[in-house]
């Protein structure tokens, strides 16, 4: 085991708050959780208990291969740190409107933000954005996968969004930090502390609260939360904020284990006092009147298209609204049209509704996230072809083979679970599985050996 960093061990033994038994409990097995996904089939999973404070949050035994089961790949559920998944009891104590509009900050990889995207069920708005390229596409996979048409992706600065001054209800900031609480999760993460990086992240977060404040609405609720155990971090940054933001803290009851914060004003989940990893979260409101109007900008390249016989097909499409945007097909929830519209005018959108598919010359090619959002029901005239396990790894491998179906685009899929889409043509198919997507570990020999 990585030994601690030495300032870090010494200031933890003296932290009465904390105690020397964090310590013990950071060189302990990590605990395993996932969330499931509430609008599909449950997994086959060694389930140990459900997590008192999220809805359809379970510990497991064990940490099984998700990598080797298709139902993972299919959005049926999300491997997430128990700790973070406090977020879901706060939301459900915040008054908030029946559509919220609520954007995921720094949501990379997407454990948050599918957390909010099942709190929200189809209603409201979710932005989630991630100013590094490579981490936003995966989040875009992740989204896409856990199957929502009321989900933007961004990728932007925290500052730009300034844009769009007083729009949304709730802004989430799982700010980037010092990493302490994932000493167990990560050893590698020990090498990498220091004091010096603590106070540039201290810093780091204050900014970006700053640069996304104006963005929240009068009212609005901004839930801050970082996986680190010090002050300079936590209840020092949660005083400074109170101090130059018109803002009050929000009182929120959490059940112990989880313990309140050295100013009672946030909450910590602490390793060997929760089975959990180490994570903060405070919840202010912002107070005072809205400072900047909110003009709604369209965007005119996006066409509203009106012919969607050849989209009926595939879904139904009777509650979203559906926009060509250079002949690809983005369906929006038609109460957040102009919302939808007014974000893409002002930010890097790469993920927008749900895209249903490209117009070609021989009509529609359906997406892979219209196969994954059980919200647009996929139709019974669509063709589909369960597989068995051996064979989905195979499709999710990006691997063609014998198979027994109707000509045409056909829908994958493994316990009735959509996968995604192929297009038969009769003595084989073209596999559509994206590129991108596709398992890298040998999955006949079911090794984490890579192919490439």
């Amino acid at each position: 085991m990585i030994p601690f960093p030495i300032k870090f061990e010494n200031r933890v033994k003296n932290d009465l708050f904390l105690g020397e038994e964090l310590l013990t409990a950071l060189n302990t097995e990590t605990p395993t959780s996932v969330r499931l996904n509430p609008h599909k089939t449950k997994p086959n999973l060694p389930f140990q208990k459900e997590i008192d404070w999220c809805q359809n949050g379970y510990y497991l035994t064990e940490r099984p291969s998700f990598t080797l089961d298709p139902l993972f790949h299919a959005g049926t559920y999300y491997p997430q740190e128990a700790g973070s998944m406090v977020l879901d009891s706060i939301l459900r104590q915040l008054d908030l409107p029946e559509q919220p509009k609520i954007l995921d900050l720094c949501a990379a990889p997407g454990g948050k933000s599918t957390l909010i995207a099942s709190f929200l069920d189809n209603k409201g708005m979710l932005v989630s954005n991630e100013v590094i390229n490579s981490r936003a596409k995966i989040l875009r996979e992740n989204l896409s996968k856990w199957g929502h048409t009321n989900v933007v992706v961004t990728n932007n600065d925290p500052e730009h969004f300034e844009k769009i001054p007083n729009f949304f209800d709730t802004i989430v900031v799982d700010a980037p930090c010092s990493g302490e609480g994932m000493f167990r999760k990560d050893p590698d993460a020990r090498t990498e502390w220091t004091e010096d990086n603590v106070q540039l992240c201290a810093a780091r977060q204050k900014r970006i609260v700053m640069d996304v404040w104006d963005s929240l609405k009068a009212g609005g609720y901004l839930i801050y939360s970082t996986c680190t155990f010090n002050e300079d971090e936590n209840e020092d940054n949660v005083e400074w904020l109170l101090n130059n933001l018109e803002a009050e803290i929000v009182s929120i009851e959490l059940k112990e284990p989880i313990q309140k914060d050295r100013i009672q004003k946030g909450f910590y989940c602490i390793p060997g006092k929760t089975a959990t990893e180490g994570f903060y979260i405070a919840v202010f409101q912002k107070i005072g009147n809205e400072s900047k109007k909110n003009k709604f900008i369209r965007n005119n390249d996006l066409k509203l298209q009106k012919d969607l016989l050849d989209c009926s097909k595939f879904a139904k499409l009777e509650t979203c609204n559906i926009f060509n945007w250079n002949d690809k097909l983005l369906a929006f929830p038609k109460d957040f049209t102009n919302e939808f519209l007014h974000l893409q005018a002002n930010l890097h959108i790469i993920k927008m509704g749900t895209n249903i598919g490209e117009i070609s010359r021989k009509g529609i090619i359906p997406h892979e996230e219209l196969a994954f959002n059980p919200f647009l029901r996929i139709s019974e005239k669509s063709n589909s072809i369960n597989l068995e396990k051996d064979l989905a790894l195979k499709y999710l491998h990006g691997d063609t083979f014998s198979i027994n179906g109707a000509m045409g685009f056909q829908l994958i899929t493994f316990e009735k679970e959509p996968l995604g889409w192929i297009k038969n043509i009769g003595n084989r198919f073209n596999n559509l599985y994206p590129k991108e997507w596709r398992i890298r570990m040998n999955v006949d020999l079911g090794s984490a050996q890579s192919t490439k």
